[in-house]
């Protein structure tokens, strides 16, 4: 297994789903930098929430918003761009939320596991005004998703794929991230990266 992929909306929570499984001693973590990284104390307490690379339009490593007609060769180019290490890479986008993209995934990494997480559009657009909104360092969301207005079309949009394609794919649904890692075939982080989804307002599925 090359990759896990992640999808899921801004607010939706994903980047906790992300952070609970990183420290997997299964995971590459070479795409870790202090620039990378961005704390926020919506929970009410400050703590690092964003590590990593993001994968998005207008992000530091950009991807076309549909990735439909682009060349494997040429997504695995900029997948691979910020790793350095050895173990299973977690590419993460919000992008990969829409059905054709991960129609593409599918088809193109079969062998790969896409991870969706999912809130709802309310949810999402006031848990992602609360952690920072267009003030958020890391990633930047500013040249893609342009404004507010923007934003609350385009979570929209994103959940409607996932929804989608919840019930396309067989999937297995895990309740914490010691399930999530158990069904992903990779070592279970240290229990302080402890994550129960439903208490967190998260829904999860493996495809």
């Amino acid at each position: 297994m090359k990759y896990i992929f992640v999808a899921g909306a801004p607010g939706s929570k994903w980047s906790s789903v992300v952070k609970n499984i990183y420290y997997s001693n299964s995971i590459d973590r070479s795409d870790y930098s202090d620039e990378r990284t961005y704390y926020h104390d919506a929970s009410g307490k400050l703590d690092l929430m964003h590590l990593g690379a993001y994968f998005d339009p207008g992000m530091e490593f950009e991807l076309p918003e549909y990735l439909t007609y682009y060349p494997k060769e040429d997504a695995e180019k900029i997948f691979n761009k910020p790793f350095s290490g050895k173990g299973v890479r977690i590419i993460k986008s919000h992008i990969f939320s829409y059905k054709e993209n991960i129609d593409y995934l599918r088809k193109n990494w079969p062998e790969c596991p896409i991870v969706l997480v999912y809130r709802n559009n309310d949810s999402c657009l006031g848990w992602w005004v609360r952690c920072g909104h267009f003030d958020i360092t890391y990633p930047s969301y500013v040249s893609y998703y342009n404004n507010l207005r923007q934003m609350s079309k385009l979570i929209n949009d994103q959940n409607d794929g996932i929804l989608n394609v919840w019930n396309k794919y067989p999937g297995i649904y895990p309740r914490t991230n010691v399930e999530l890692a158990d069904n992903l075939n990779i070592e279970i982080p240290d229990e302080k990266y402890y994550q129960h989804y439903a208490s967190a307002d998260i829904k999860v599925a493996i495809i």
